[in-house]
């Protein structure tokens, strides 16, 4: 298995399981962008959730990458299939890969225990940068979320009135603290924002200037406080 998400020394990989079980097309599609990558190895394809478990006993995957389908609250196969992983091999990273945008699904999914959450709109980038990042214990959360989040909270904050310095921070900022907030790294940041390292640089330091904040974890703890990000969405 790898160390930190890349390969050691161009040897050994960061082994993935493919967990989207109703969807084998999803599942070819990700095999063909995870091993175009030399530090990435797909293992295996689970075609059934009650197989789930062996299957990760018989494969010790770094990470394994499920579905998020359309659920009832009773009954979810997708998140039964999180604390499947979970119980199996506590340390295997999970990813889950929703079916659309959904805030609510997005929540559910990390409470289940998801360690980063895809939209099905991901781009193969996206995933690569996902699966990275979650092997290094960070959140990875799709930028297509935080964009959503960002967007109904500046709607709220309008109609709220100022109440402190949040209310100085530039749209992009906004997007930026997010991002940061859940673990990206400047570049991963500049790369979803289509902006260079140089400028995402800036305004990070230019918002953890005007919040008074040095570090990530302060600014996640804000964050939340601030009501930018719902403690149930972590």
């Amino acid at each position: 298995m790898s160390v930190n998400g890349h390969a050691p020394g161009g040897g050994e990989k960061l082994d993935v399981l493919l967990a989207v079980c109703d969807f084998p097309l999803v599942n070819a599609g990700l095999r063909a962008v995870l091993e175009a990558e030399p530090d990435l190895r797909v293992v295996g394809e689970v075609a059934d959730v009650a197989d789930l478990g062996a299957m990760i006993e018989r494969t010790s995957p770094d990470v394994v990458i499920t579905e998020c389908l359309p659920f009832d609250r009773g009954s979810c196969a997708s998140f039964a299939g999180i604390e499947a992983i979970r119980a199996a091999r506590p340390a295997t990273k999970v990813l889950a890969l929703g079916c659309h945008c959904g805030n609510e699904q997005f929540s559910l999914a990390l409470k289940a225990g998801a360690d980063g959450f895809l939209t099905r709109e991901a781009l193969a980038a996206d995933i690569v940068t996902a699966v990275r990042c979650v092997s290094r214990g960070q959140t990875y959360v799709s930028p297509a979320v935080v964009t959503r989040m960002v967007n109904t909270y500046v709607l709220r904050s309008e109609q709220a009135g100022p109440a402190d310095a949040y209310d100085a921070l530039s749209e992009r900022e906004r997007e930026v603290l997010l991002l940061a907030a859940v673990g990206h790294t400047n570049r991963e940041i500049a790369r979803d924002l289509h902006l260079s390292e140089g400028t995402i640089h800036s305004h990070r330091a230019t918002l953890m200037a005007k919040l008074g904040f040095h570090d990530r974890v302060e600014l996640l703890k804000y964050a939340i406080r601030r009501g930018v990000i719902e403690p149930a969405d972590l």
